[in-house]
């Protein structure tokens, strides 16, 4: 779907299923490029135990303060960069994580970020999309429309949504905050995470 600000300036809850289907280019620096479809988010907000924003803004949440159209990536367990979109009125500190991807062009390049990987393998998973995308800490912050090297292209509305509980975490385990198409490139889930249709 369209990605604008104004829809952006809902809450992570409604914006997480309406990102499924939208691509993220990214380019480099001599003007290759690479495009992914969004297939897996997860949605995360302020008065979300499981969300880096739960106690208040810290140097690291910061960005997920607002204003919303800005990508937030951050490092998991010193290992793996997330990438997230900010979303929500600014100042509340909500964000969607993207959880997978599937290649839609570019495909040789991603295997040359992410070497020895074979198949779905090379992006169905949050840190796996990251290195398939070589995405580091310098995209922080930076705006995910108009002439970047990380950037949102509108695609048409999904008619075919799922939900789950989401994963990964040890609070608000409960939460049907997952969402997803179906794809082989899904990320892997354990039993818990079992999805229902959501329209």
């Amino acid at each position: 779907m369209i990605v604008d600000r104004l829809s952006l300036e809902q809450s992570a809850v409604l914006v997480a299923p309406r990102l499924l289907g939208s691509v993220i280019v990214r380019k480099t620096a001599d003007n290759r490029s690479v495009k992914v479809k969004i297939i897996e988010t997860e949605a995360y907000r302020e008065n979300d135990p499981a969300s880096h924003s739960f106690n208040g803004k810290t140097p690291r949440s910061e960005v997920m303060f607002g204003p919303p159209g800005y990508w937030y990536l951050y490092q998991c367990y010193g290992i793996h960069w997330m990438l997230n979109l900010v979303c929500g009125p600014a100042g509340q500190g909500e964000a969607v994580l993207i959880r997978a991807v599937e290649p839609l062009s570019g495909e040789k390049l991603m295997f040359n970020w992410r070497p020895n990987q074979t198949g779905v393998d090379l992006s169905n998973g949050p840190g796996k999309l990251t290195e398939a995308l070589n995405l580091l800490g310098q995209f922080n912050g930076t705006p995910a429309w108009g002439d970047t090297d990380l950037r949102l292209q509108p695609a048409p509305a999904e008619t075919v949504i799922y939900e789950s509980p989401r994963v990964g975490i040890s609070l608000a385990k409960e939460r049907y905050w997952r969402f997803y198409l179906k794809s082989d490139y899904l990320s892997r889930v354990k039993q818990n995470a079992v999805g229902r249709r959501r329209n």
